[in-house]
C-alpha cells in the first residue's frame, strides 16, 4: 500500500477512458509516471452521452482545448438547458436553464419576490425572468455577458456533441502527451493473493501489463472493480424503476435547438439531442410496463428524419458501485455506477471521478484514509444526483398510466423528503454537501411541477407592492431586449464554429 505510484493503467477507452487519460496526462506532466490505456475497438461503447452540463467547459479549459476547434471536431451545438414536456401533466412543459432567475432585491432572493407577486396575480411564470430560458424558447444563442454588474445577462451553457468523436479528439491529445495506447482485449486479470491488489492484466496476445494504479473504464462490464475485485453494487431501482434504454440517431431536418428535450411518455421518457450533423434520440423506460419492441416502435415513430443506424438497446441497473476506489483500482464512468441521463449527468460524473483521482493521487502510495474519503465524496455526489432525478418522478401529477401511478407510490429517500417539505413550508431550499445542482436548478423543477410554498417569505413583503410589480416588469423588458439582440442558434454556429462536411 505504501509503494510509490510509477505506472497507471486505464482499462477501457470511450469517453471515460480518454477523459481520464487526457486529464491525467496533463496532471502528471513532469512526474516520472507512465500512463497506458488498453482498449478494444470491437467491444464498442454505449455512446449515448451526447448532452452535457456546463462543467464540461471547465474540463476542456483545464486541458487547454480551443472551444471552436473542439466544437468543430465533435459536431457540437450549444445547450442552454433542458425542456421537459409532459412531465407535470400531459400537454405541459417547462424549462431547466443553466442560469438563475431575476436578481435579488433589497437583499432578498428573487424567488421570494416572484412568489409574492405570483400570489398577488402580478407575475408571469418563473422562466419569464431568465434570459437563458427565453433565448432557448426562441431558438436563439449568444455568448453570455462578462458584465457581472448586470445579473440578467449572466448565464452558463454546455454542449451537445458526438461522444465518440470527443473520445477520438481526446485520444489524440493524450497520445501527443505521452499516453501509450494498446489495442487488445484483456483475457485475464491477475490479483495478488496476499494483498488483493491488481498486479497486472493479461492480453489476448499473451502480453502482461503491470501497473501500480488501475483505472476501470470498462463500462457496465466492470472488468476490474466488479469481476476481479468483486465490489458490490447498490441497486436503486426501487426509487428509479426505469431499467432500459434504446438509442438511435436520425437525419437533422428540424431546427438545431440550443437545448435538450426530455419528453415524458407512457412508461418513461424520450430524449432529443440536436448535433450539427444529426439528431440523437432515445427512450428510457421500465420493462415492467413497456416491452422492448413497443419502445422501439414508439421511438422510431417519433423521429424527425430517417434513422441513421439500427436501434441500440441498453439494459441497466440504476445505482452505484459500493466503492468507487478499492485496493489499487478506481472505477470511472459506467463501471462506477449509472443514473439515467435525465439531467445529462453521465459525463459530469466522469469528471467528478477524475477530480477525486487528482485530489488524492497516490504519489507516495495508496493510503486507506484517502481511499475512504474518495468513496465518501463519491457516495454523496451520487446520492444527491439520485435525489434530484427522483424529484422529477415524485413531483409529477401524472397518474394516467400504471407506470406513473407506480411513481406516485414510491417512498422517496428521507433526504429528498425533508428538502421538499421545507420548500413547501417556507420556500427555502437546503444545499447539502456534495450537491451537483444549484438552488436554481431545483427551483426550475419544483416550479415546473407547480410545487409552491404555502406562505410568502416575510422579508419579501417589505417592498411596496407597486414598486415590486414595476421591477418585475423592468426585468421582463430587459430580457425581451436581450432576446431581441440575439441571433438564431443555427446562425451563430454557421458564423463562428461550423463543422466541416
Amino acid at each position: 500500500m505504501d509503494k510509490a505510484t510509477k505506472s497507471v493503467v486505464i482499462v477501457g477507452g470511450g469517453t471515460a477512458g480518454w477523459m481520464a487519460a487526457a486529464s491525467l496526462s496533463k496532471f502528471l506532466a513532469g512526474h516520472d509516471i507512465s500512463i497506458t490505456l488498453i482498449e478494444s475497438a470491437d467491444i464498442g461503447t454505449v455512446g449515448v452521452g451526447e448532452a452535457t452540463l456546463p462543467a464540461i467547459r471547465e474540463f476542456n479549459h483545464y486541458l487547454g482545448l480551443d472551444e471552436v476547434e473542439f466544437i468543430k471536431a465533435t459536431n457540437a451545438t450549444f445547450k442552454l438547458g433542458i425542456e421537459f414536456q409532459n412531465w407535470h401533466q400531459l400537454g405541459n412543459s417547462f424549462f431547466h436553464p443553466f442560469a438563475g432567475y431575476g436578481a435579488p432585491m433589497h437583499g432578498v432572493d428573487f424567488y421570494h419576490h416572484w412568489h409574492r407577486a405570483k400570489v398577488e396575480g402580478a407575475a408571469g411564470e418563473l422562466g419569464d425572468y431568465c434570459l437563458a430560458t427565453q433565448l432557448a424558447m426562441n431558438n436563439k444563442f449568444a455568448q453570455p455577458s462578462m458584465n457581472n454588474n448586470n445579473p440578467l445577462s449572466v448565464f452558463n451553457y454546455a454542449f451537445h456533441f458526438d461522444a465518440i468523436a470527443y473520445a477520438r479528439y481526446l485520444r489524440q491529445f493524450a497520445e501527443q502527451a505521452g499516453v501509450k495506447r494498446i489495442e487488445q482485449r484483456i483475457s485475464k486479470v491477475h490479483v495478488g493473493v496476499e494483498n488483493g491488489d491488481i498486479e497486472s492484466v493479461e492480453l489476448q496476445d499473451g502480453r502482461v501489463i503491470a501497473g501500480d494504479l488501475f483505472i476501470d473504464c470498462s463500462g457496465f462490464a466492470g472488468l476490474l472493480i466488479k469481476k476481479a475485485l468483486h465490489v458490490g453494487y447498490d441497486d436503486w431501482r426501487h426509487w428509479l424503476p426505469c431499467d432500459s434504454a434504446i438509442a438511435v440517431p436520425c437525419q437533422s431536418v428540424a431546427d438545431i435547438t440550443p437545448y435538450t428535450q426530455s419528453i415524458a411518455m407512457e412508461s418513461g421518457w424520450r430524449w432529443r439531442i440536436p448535433l450539427q450533423h444529426r439528431t440523437g434520440n432515445g427512450v428510457v423506460f421500465c420493462s415492467d410496463y413497456m416491452s422492448e419492441s413497443q419502445a422501439t416502435d414508439w421511438l422510431l415513430g417519433q423521429l424527425d428524419g430517417e434513422p441513421l443506424a439500427d436501434p441500440n438497446v441498453i439494459r441497466f441497473i440504476t445505482g452505484k458501485r459500493q466503492k468507487m476506489w478499492h485496493k489499487n483500482c478506481v472505477a470511472i464512468g459506467l463501471a462506477s455506477g449509472f443514473l439515467e441521463p435525465l439531467e445529462s449527468t453521465s459525463i459530469a460524473m466522469i469528471q467528478n471521478g477524475i477530480s477525486h483521482i487528482h485530489q488524492f493521487f497516490p504519489f507516495a502510495g495508496i493510503k486507506q484514509i484517502e481511499v475512504d474519503e474518495v468513496n465518501r465524496l463519491n457516495d454523496l455526489q451520487y446520492e444527491r444526483i439520485r435525489d434530484f432525478i427522483i424529484l422529477h418522478y415524485c413531483a409529477t401529477q401524472r397518474i394516467d398510466t400504471p407506470f406513473w401511478q407506480h411513481c406516485q407510490r414510491i417512498d422517496i429517500p428521507d433526504s429528498l423528503k425533508h428538502k421538499i417539505e421545507l420548500f413547501k413550508q417556507r420556500g427555502h431550499l437546503i444545499k447539502y454537501d456534495g450537491e451537483s445542482f444549484e438552488r436554481d436548478s431545483w427551483l426550475s423543477i419544483l416550479s415546473g411541477m407547480a410545487i409552491m410554498p404555502e406562505q410568502v417569505e416575510t422579508s419579501a413583503q417589505m417592498m411596496p407592492q407597486q414598486q415590486l410589480h414595476q421591477q418585475l416588469q423592468q426585468i421582463q423588458h430587459a430580457i425581451e431586449q436581450g432576446v431581441g439582440f440575439a441571433g438564431s442558434h443555427a446562425a451563430f454556429i454557421n458564423k463562428h464554429c461550423k463543422a466541416g462536411a
